[in-house]
């Protein structure tokens, strides 16, 4: 990798990283409703510019199909992924959220297998494995820490699960879509339903917002979900998936640290436990299989070590890493 790709791929993790904590804090002053919905209108409408050229350089159609179908991926991750995830913040630290929702990956393999008619290999039940031993280390729920409650734990289970479901699906239609335009849609078609949702419940959609958080909302809207999303895209184009996907190993490690220096949440000795399982499996996910030799290669006696059963032990075909 270049200078420029690793570029890309230190800023999304940056951003990425300090999530947890600017939407905790924005938490306690703002009704989580109102968060998420302008963090993500927002994000959505700084990605539609590059999604609108993107679309008309490849000269894509949107029929009534694919409209339903973003607002079925808008309605997944704003209207339920996302909303458990920020309340998930109430009710838990910025620091076990966070590596909680960087489990989404397993979920995506297990949604993907069903719906995207992915097979499941031996690599993905190793990686599945390893990821749930360590969400279990690290959640600790028969001796919960300090801030952490099993309600904090389940809704940022059920963020990283629907989060999961939102990646699988968009893969069924993601070639024809675009990634840019497809993230950008579906965030604006979310971000209009929670509206509504927020109408209908007598939520504050933008009452009750002071001129001192405006500064956290455009950080969290423009910076962390706009220009975020926007260089790990740059980044999945410049070198490929696989590489950009090493910002889910930077996140999960940045995170918590930046939780302590800010937030003063401790590190303890099971989120480090539970991130070296996770962490192990996430690179089992993404690591490259070893290729077999053809069978004219005239070193395929010799070096042929990797033979079709062991490829499938290690994992068929590399998948694309899901976006956060």
């Amino acid at each position: 990798m270049g200078k420029k790709e690793i570029l890309y791929i230190l800023i999304t993790a940056f951003l990425f990283s300090t999530m947890e904590v600017a939407l905790k804090i924005a938490g306690n002053d703002l009704d989580p409703f109102q968060v998420n919905f302008i963090r993500f209108a927002v994000g959505g409408l700084f990605l539609l510019p590059f999604a609108l050229r993107d679309m008309k350089k490849r000269q894509v159609k949107l029929n009534k199909i694919d409209i339903i179908y973003l607002f079925a991926l808008g309605i997944i991750c704003i209207c339920i992924s996302m909303l458990a995830f920020q309340l998930a913040l109430l009710y838990a630290n910025a620091n076990l959220v966070a590596i909680i929702i960087c489990s989404n990956p397993i979920f995506t393999m297990i949604f993907a297998h069903f719906l995207a008619n992915d097979k499941f290999t031996k690599k993905k039940a190793l990686v599945l494995l390893l990821s749930a031993i360590g969400l279990v280390i690290v959640a600790n729920p028969f001796n919960l820490g300090e801030g952490n409650s099993l309600l904090g734990i389940l809704l940022s289970l059920l963020a990283a699960v629907s989060f999961g479901l939102y990646s699988a699906l968009g893969k069924r239609r993601i070639e024809k879509i675009g990634d840019v335009p497809q993230t950008s849609l579906s965030f604006i078609f979310g971000s209009l339903v929670m509206m509504v949702i927020m109408l209908i419940m007598d939520k504050p959609i933008v009452s009750g917002i002071e001129w001192g958080d405006v500064p956290l909302i455009i950080y969290l809207g423009v910076f962390v979900t706009g220009i975020g999303y926007y260089f790990y895209f740059e980044a999945i184009h410049a070198c490929g998936p696989s590489n950009a996907s090493i910002v889910f190993f930077l996140k999960p490690i940045f995170a918590p640290i930046i939780a302590f220096i800010i937030l003063k949440e401790p590190i303890t000795i099971n989120i480090i436990i539970g991130l070296v399982f996770i962490l192990t499996g996430s690179y089992i996910n993404i690591r490259k299989p070893k290729k077999v030799l053809d069978e004219n290669d005239p070193n395929y006696e010799e070096n042929n070590n990797t033979s079709a059963a062991t490829v499938d032990e290690i994992g068929a075909e590399e998948e694309k890493k899901p976006v956060e």
